[in-house]
């Protein structure tokens, strides 16, 4: 049996990068996104193309409201699409970058962030866990950032911290139904993250590069295969870890 990945926020960036490496690893994807369907219909095109099966739900991370009807759409989808009313893997990979230093940071910023990375998070896996398959995986994003220190960062990184800390409580509660539970900390990325600041802006590019071991800085694709092989079943006494992805960045 086909194992079957959600990978939210998975039309663009990251997300994509590891939707698409997962389906070339022989795994099907259902694919969210937050608005933009025409890109996340794309993703689906492509995981199709290779063989695989796809689909693409909407889904706003950060209103958890709606997590409840999704799971719902979901039970019907698995049923519909794969005649099942379990997945395997959950991937928490959507996601915003809002910068500012501590000083400057509004309530709406914070507010937003923790919305997003860290009780969109917790709420939705809480939501979906009656869905994931014994034996299944988790996959949660946070960043290298919360390792070391940049500033303009605090609140984005202190958010990602408690994914951190989440992962490992989800690993230890959940050990039970045989479901590992790790975190990827990927470092600085050339995406259209926060405004596309490391793709777009020469400067910031190059500062992360000379503070990275290997004097760059990193692509979707340098994430996407990595999360990919964390699901496979090679790595199934991987548990409870924070997994940087960073080519060594802050060494």
């Amino acid at each position: 049996m086909n194992k079957i990945t959600i990978v939210t926020g998975g039309s663009r960036g990251l997300g994509r990068s590891t939707a698409e490496s997962i389906a070339r690893s022989g795994g099907d994807v259902v694919v969210t996104y937050r608005s933009r369907f025409d890109e996340a219909d794309r993703v689906v095109a492509a995981i199709r193309a290779a063989g695989r099966r796809a689909v693409a739900m909407p889904l706003d991370t950060g209103d958890i409201r709606s997590f409840a009807p999704f799971a719902e759409r979901l039970r019907e989808t698995l049923r519909s699409t794969w005649s099942r009313d379990t997945f395997d893997h959950l991937v928490n990979n959507a996601g915003h970058g809002d910068y500012a230093l501590v000083a400057d940071t509004t309530e709406a910023q914070f507010d937003r962030l923790v919305d997003v990375h860290f009780k969109g998070v917790y709420f939705l896996t809480q939501t979906l866990l009656p869905l994931i398959a014994d034996g299944g995986r988790i996959v949660n994003l946070s960043s290298g950032l919360t390792r070391s220190s940049f500033p303009g960062y605090a609140a984005y990184a202190a958010v990602k911290g408690a994914v951190e800390v989440l992962t490992r409580y989800l690993a230890k509660e959940l050990g039970a139904r045989g479901i590992a539970v790790n975190t990827v900390a990927p470092g600085a990325i050339e995406t259209d993250f926060g405004g596309g600041t490391v793709r777009d802006d020469a400067d910031v590019n190059r500062l992360f590069a000379q503070i990275t071991a290997l004097g760059r800085v990193g692509l979707p694709d340098d994430i996407g295969p990595m999360i990919a092989s964390l699901l496979s079943d090679g790595n199934r006494w991987v548990n409870a870890q924070r997994i940087e992805v960073s080519g060594g960045q802050g060494i």
